[in-house]
């Protein structure tokens, strides 16, 4: 890397700050010793030194003697504020040489915070419930930010250290051995990155280098990271290295393979060529260069149209990127809880349902101009989609998931619309056994701060849910260690013949999926999904696959029977409720069909 503490092959270790802020700068070594560093123009600083070696502990020192950590540490053992740790990035022993990934239509993605999913909350643990994943029929993990954040527990987006796993999840290397591990088990590790601000406790790096925030742009979280080489020349140049080169350290030193990109929108910049897209040039070229190619997917959290980013070439490969995730079939849940179906086929809520379904992010298709056509050619495949994440339980109240807001008709209902549609589809940790664990927003943050963020929160479900104080009471205290605790997963919970139930589910609709569904979207190329409305809550929709194959689904949200339905041809692959005829289907009802191509 360009930054950080890189081993030298004939011993001893060079460090390295990009500091334009400072006139000068020491390395505090092992607690003891102060070395000058060299500055050698444009910001940077550097000493070389055979008194430092793998595990030494270091710190940057400022004029004002202030001791910092290095901003592009692998490893901070005591926290954000302490020294940072040389790293050989070279000692783990991988056993993946074979691993090249696995083809992006194959992936069902599970979202999995490391400190929660077991009740150790580590790498290790974590590790030992990946048997159980692969069961399910689950391909590809988003492991929820690592980065290493100020305190003990956080959901990963205040994290201040990008290049650092959270020490309170373990090593570097035994982050490495998990994704080791997955990759033997034909899981895929996604990891999900925050590049749009830095936590607000914990950054020192606008000590030093000031230039590291403009003002020209504001994101929800203050000024924005300045990546905009017009208006700050090399500093901005240095902002978009650090982050580029994150995304790339990830992908080589972690084998990752693929990175989900928290809120893109919040990354401003008027350059010429955006950061988002010499992010993934970048990444594309590396993954070209490797041999065999590998398959990286990058996922973009995106509120607006991202079309022309997400087009494929003529063998259905993404050239830039893979998929965006697709808020809108997340309002499934909604559509099978509605009490008032008065609106008929121009019902407006189940218009946008199925258009979601069908289609993909219903913005991408509403927004004017030339994005509408190029929409057309993006494939239902280059969206992710989902019923549930940690946001939509985090951002309830209590903080409960769906499957203590609705009756298990209505979950299974949605959930095999979810996991059968030609889209990606993502669970929530503890999906698969329908898990009581509520997923409350939490952190450590010291001081003033934590009672600031406490206040936050209560104002922030307040306005979210138009609620009153009577209403917040049952809001956990996002400070409070026990609202860390109640997110666990209860593994033994598992083990109960209700949940073990919702778990053999998943798995039978998931081999449906992988065997019969995947081999079908290799190579769509452009959208291909056309619905049609019935009534409120009751709509249908086909897609044409590979091979001249036809999807068919049919929709019953409604809490009575529905006719008129199209009786299509075809395999029924799965039915979910009852299907009283070919034309009808019962209360919160789901049937899947698919019609074979015409064979040469």
């Amino acid at each position: 890397m360009l930054f950080g503490a890189e081993l030298r092959a004939g011993g001893g270790v060079r460090f390295r700050l990009f500091a334009p802020g400072a006139a000068f700068v020491r390395l505090r070594l092992d607690g003891e010793d102060l070395l000058p560093l060299h500055s050698f123009g444009d910001g940077w600083h550097e000493v070389t030194t055979n008194k430092a070696r793998t595990g030494s502990r270091y710190q940057f020192v400022l004029p004002d003697d202030t001791c910092v950590p290095d901003p592009a540490s692998r490893h901070q053992p005591d926290d954000v504020d302490a020294a940072s740790e040389v790293i050989d990035p070279h000692a783990y022993p991988w056993q993946d040489a074979a691993w090249c990934g696995r083809p992006w239509v194959e992936t069902v993605l599970y979202e999995l915070h490391a400190g929660t999913f077991t009740a150790e909350g580590t790498f290790r643990a974590a590790m030992e419930r990946l048997d159980h994943l692969q069961c399910i029929g689950i391909t590809a993990i988003e492991l929820m930010c690592l980065a290493d954040f100020p305190g003990g527990r956080n959901w990963g987006y205040d994290s201040v250290l990008m290049y650092a796993p959270d020490s309170g999840y373990g090593r570097p290397e035994q982050l490495k051995e998990f994704i080791d591990a997955a990759h033997a088990r034909g899981i895929q590790v996604i990891l999900d990155v925050v590049y749009n601000h830095f936590g607000p406790q914990g950054n020192y790096l606008p000590r030093y280098f000031p230039q590291l925030l403009t003002s020209e742009h504001r994101t929800p979280w203050g000024d924005a990271l300045n990546f905009d080489d017009a208006k700050g020349g090399k500093d901005a140049k240095q902002v978009r290295e650090f982050i580029i080169h994150n995304a790339l350290y990830w992908i080589e030193e972690f084998h990752v393979d693929g990175l989900r990109l928290d809120a893109a929108h919040a990354m401003i910049d008027s350059s010429r060529l955006h950061v988002l897209d010499e992010l993934a040039l970048r990444v594309q070229d590396f993954a070209q260069s490797c041999s065999p190619k590998r398959h990286i997917h990058l996922i973009r959290e995106e509120e607006h149209n991202i079309s022309d980013k997400l087009l494929r070439n003529r063998m259905g490969e993404c050239e830039r990127y893979t998929a965006q995730w697709n808020h809108d079939m997340s309002h499934l849940l909604g559509a099978a809880m509605r009490t008032n179906f008065e609106g008929g086929a121009d019902d407006e809520e189940t218009r946008k349902q199925a258009q979601a379904v069908a289609e993909g992010f219903v913005i991408a298709a509403e927004e004017s101009g030339e994005g509408g056509a190029v929409r057309c050619k993006v494939p239902p495949t280059a969206f992710v989609s989902f019923v549930q994440t940690h946001d939509l339980i985090g951002n309830r109240i209590a903080a409960e998931r769906i499957y203590a807001l609705a009756p298990k008709i209505c979950v299974r209902a949605v959930m095999s619309v979810l996991l059968l549609a030609p889209q990606i589809p993502m669970l929530f940790m503890g999906d698969e056994f329908a898990s009581s664990s509520p997923f409350p927003y939490f952190s450590d943050f010291g001081g003033d701060l934590g009672e600031t963020v406490r206040k936050g929160r209560c104002e922030f479900l307040k306005r979210l849910h138009n609620a009153n104080d009577a209403d917040l009471k049952v809001a956990p205290n996002p400070q409070a260690p026990e609202t860390f605790l109640s997110a666990k997963l209860d593994w033994e919970e598992a083990q109960q013949p209700d949940h073990a139930e919702w778990a053999a589910w998943y798995g039978s609709i998931l081999r449906v999926r992988l065997q019969r569904l995947a081999p079908l979207l290799h190579k769509l190329k452009e959208r291909c999904g056309t619905f049609r409305i019935l009534h409120g809550g009751a709509f249908e929709a086909d897609w044409k696959l590979d091979g001249d194959s036809t999807l068919h689904l049919a929709v019953n949200l409604r809490p009575g029977a529905m006719q008129g339905f199209t009786a299509q041809a075809g395999e029924v692959l799965w039915t979910e409720g009852s299907a009283q005829s070919d034309t009808e289907l019962g209360a919160w009802s789901v049937r899947w069909k698919l019609e074979a191509g015409r064979q040469d």
